[in-house]
Order: C-alpha cells, then sequence, then structure tokens
C-alpha cells in the first residue's frame, strides 16, 4: 500500500526553486534514501512532506488522502514523525522529560498544556522505555545540554517514537557522528524499519545510505534526478556527476 506521495511539488523563495515539480511515492514498509548534493532542496522538501512548508504547487497525499494543507500537529496524529537535521532539545529538561514532552506534543498543539493532564507515571516510564530502546537510558536524568551528540540524536529518535509514528522522516540523522556511531545509528534505523515503522531517510553519509536503503531517491537542484536500487542509481553518470567535488571525492 502506498502510504506517502508527493504530486508534483514546487517551492520558490526569491524568484529561485527550491524544489520544483517532484513527485515521488513511499510505500508501507519501505526504508527509502533521499539524497542529493547540498543545496538539491532535500530538506524543504522534507519541509513539505510534513507541513512545515506549503507547496506553490501540487499535493502532499497520505494513504490517498489529500492532506496539503493539514497542520503538522493533526498530521502527527496521523502518523507522521520527523527528526530535524540540528538536534533542537529542551535544554534544560532531561532526555527522560525530553521524550516525555514529545509525546504531549502528539496529542495537541499545545505540548506544555497537554503535559497538565497526561498521567505522569505513565509518561516517564514510556520515555525510560524508549530511551532504553535507543541505548541511552543510562543519561535519562541528565540535562540535555550536558551530553554528547551522540546521546542528542538518539534522544530525538525516541522524541519521534514517542509520537507512535507510522511513518519517520529523518533529516540527516548521521550528521556530526564519527563513523562508528553513524554505523550504530544506520543499524538502528533498519531495525526500527523491521519493526513496522515506514522510513524517509535523507542523508550526506552515502556509504550509510547506499548500504541500508531499499530504494534511492536523488534530488539535484531542486528536481527528481533518479530513483531505483542504491547500487545502480549510484552508477549512473548523471548521479557521480551531480556529486563531482562533493560526496563522489569525500
Amino acid at each position: 500500500m502506498m502510504l506517502l506521495a508527493g504530486e508534483r511539488l514546487s517551492i520558490a523563495f526569491g524568484g529561485v526553486h527550491a524544489v520544483e515539480d517532484v513527485s515521488l511515492a513511499v510505500a508501507e514498509g519501505e526504508l527509502v534514501g533521499l539524497i542529493g548534493p547540498n543545496g538539491a532542496g532535500k530538506t524543504t522538501l522534507l519541509r513539505l512532506l510534513t507541513g512545515i512548508l506549503a507547496p506553490d504547487s501540487g499535493r502532499v497525499l497520505f494513504e490517498g488522502r489529500d492532506i496539503t494543507r493539514m497542520p503538522i500537529h493533526r498530521r502527527a496524529q496521523l502518523g507522521f514523525a520527523l527528526t530535524h537535521q540540528i538536534v533542537r532539545p529542551f535544554r534544560d529538561m532531561t532526555l527522560a522529560e525530553n521524550v516525555m514532552m514529545a509525546a504531549a506534543g502528539g496529542v495537541t498543539a499545545r505540548p506544555w498544556r497537554a503535559l497538565a493532564k497526561v498521567d505522569a507515571r505513565g509518561a516517564r516510564e514510556r520515555a525510560m522505555a524508549l530511551l532504553a530502546r535507543l541505548g541511552i537510558d543510562d543519561a535519562a536524568d541528565k540535562l540535555a545540554r550536558n551530553v554528547p551528540l551522540g546521546y542528542l540524536k538518539r534522544m530525538q529518535a525516541a522524541r519521534a517514537l514517542a509520537l507512535e509514528p507510522r511513518l519517520l522522516l529523518l533529516d540527516e540523522p548521521l550528521a556530526g557522528l564519527n563513523a562508528a556511531e553513524a554505523t550504530r545509528f544506520a543499524d538502528l534505523i533498519v531495525e526500527l524499519n523491521a519493526g513496522g515503522i515506514t522510513i524517509l531517510l535523507v542523508e550526506h553519509n552515502l556509504g550509510e545510505v547506499t548500504r541500508i536503503a531499499r530504494r534511492l531517491l536523488v534530488l539535484h537542484n531542486g528536481s527528481l534526478l533518479a530513483e531505483g536500487e542504491p547500487r545502480a542509481v549510484m552508477a549512473r553518470q548523471d548521479v557521480r556527476d551531480a556529486y563531482l567535488g562533493e560526496e563522489a571525492h569525500a
């Protein structure tokens, strides 16, 4: 079943097309990689799909339903979850409290209000279970501003999982991690997908994304350049040309 689709999505800023006439589809249960050189429009496309941005033209569909104008918190209730390229924790909250806040955010557009109504013990138990699942429950009671980036990346994933998503959109989750951390996190993404979560992964780490994704979409200059099986896509000359001076020579 097709879970998510974008139909001829376009958006321009100051006359410059960041995304132009892009169509894509992600089937339920897939792990799809979205790649492209810097400035290709990958993050902008994610923002169109999640409702952070409204397209100038085109539609976003979820299970065939047009959700193009649906607000972000309503999409979360449908099963959307997004992790950002730059981790944005509540820095003066503990990791556990950050995860509890995310769960409340799935209930309402005003998570602070929801926190006053949720079962604190149940929310704490849920947060601890998620932090344990991601291997960072040892830091549950540490303030977010006092833990390293690798922990924050996993905490951000726990916040997304607190929404009990059907669809997880990850914006460069491996950025800033060393090689060992990146491999561990990529393996975690595979585990989450195997557990039933459909994943659309934006990533610059070509080694890891081609290792774990079942299918790749390649953006270049705001347009869809290629899609297909990872090895076949990366062997294409036009894809290699798009990366000249960037990942192809990294």
